[in-house]
């Protein structure tokens, strides 16, 4: 237990400055468009967002007023994060540290705009589901069952758990799903998930899923299910035929998420992710 209490207050720590930047920055714009739903016109207060002003009815009456949401007072972020064996992996940084620590940045920044926070854990379904509320003790918790929880299933079936999640979220909400997408046949479960609820993927791999160093015969194995294979990456048409197929992967995976409208935010474990974080706020912002 003193262990998982030092690594939450490293992860707060870590994430810290970058919250403040967040939400002094662009993490209004994450959530404008689809799924908000208006509320009515009020008097514009100190710290109000100058981009939700309605200069039409601000210039009717000399004095400004802005449009206010419902999600505004009651937004539902929640946090479905892949637990499978495959995000154990890294060549520095392990894909799940580097998750949680992507996710806390986004849950403490949820937290200081007075946001409800939710976590789902799942690998080849649902295994651990905790409903959204408002508050800094609740999201140190779910930081908590990150760090500590040990998944009942090495593998992924993000079909299943796309399913699963569709049917557990009764209210609409704002669903960041985290993982490095190494599976098939979820893209029409992911499509209705979308169809209920804003989604946005954060796809978290490491430079050593993407290319091979030449350094002879070595022995790779799949963390999922255990499989071994020996390869030869001093072969050259060999790393450059992985390379092509990992590449082609990847376009495909863009291919499908494009034509369903899902953004996705991709960060590598070697990666400062605060940089891609604050380009994608910019991004939607734009929207």
């Amino acid at each position: 237990m003193k262990d998982v209490v030092k690594q939450i207050k490293k992860v707060d720590i870590v994430t810290k400055k970058l919250v403040d930047s967040i939400v002094a920055g662009n993490y209004y714009s994450l959530f404008k468009g689809q799924g908000i739903e208006f509320s009515e016109i009020r008097e514009y207060k100190p710290n109000d967002d100058v981009r939700a002003i309605d200069w039409n009815v601000t210039a009717r009456y000399n004095k400004p007023y802005i449009k206010e949401f419902i999600e505004e007072r009651d937004l539902r972020v929640y946090f479905a994060i892949d637990c499978s064996a495959s995000n154990n992996f890294g060549n520095v940084v392990e894909k799940k540290k580097k998750a949680i620590e992507i996710v806390a940045s986004l849950m403490f920044s949820a937290v200081k705009n007075n946001d409800n926070v939710g976590l789902i854990l799942f690998t080849e379904d649902v295994e651990l589901f905790v409903p959204a509320r408002k508050g800094k003790k609740h999201a140190l918790k779910m930081i908590k069952h990150m760090l500590e929880y040990q998944p009942m299933h090495k593998t992924t079936n993000l079909a299943t758990s796309f399913s699963h999640i569709s049917k557990i979220l009764k209210r609409r909400s704002f669903v960041f799903i985290v993982s490095d997408f190494f599976d098939e046949g979820y893209v029409k479960y992911v499509a209705f998930l979308k169809k209920r609820h804003d989604v946005v993927a954060i796809k978290v791999n490491d430079v050593r899923e993407t290319e091979l160093p030449d350094v002879g015969l070595i022995q790779l194995e799949d963390e999922e299910t255990g499989e071994q294979v020996l390869v030869d990456t001093s072969d050259e048409e060999f790393r450059q035929s992985y390379m092509d197929f990992v590449n082609e992967q990847e376009k495909e995976f863009d291919r499908t998420f494009k034509k369903n409208k899902i953004d996705c935010i991709k960060v590598m474990t070697h990666e400062d992710y605060g940089v891609t974080l604050k380009k994608f706020f910019k991004m939607r912002g734009r929207k």
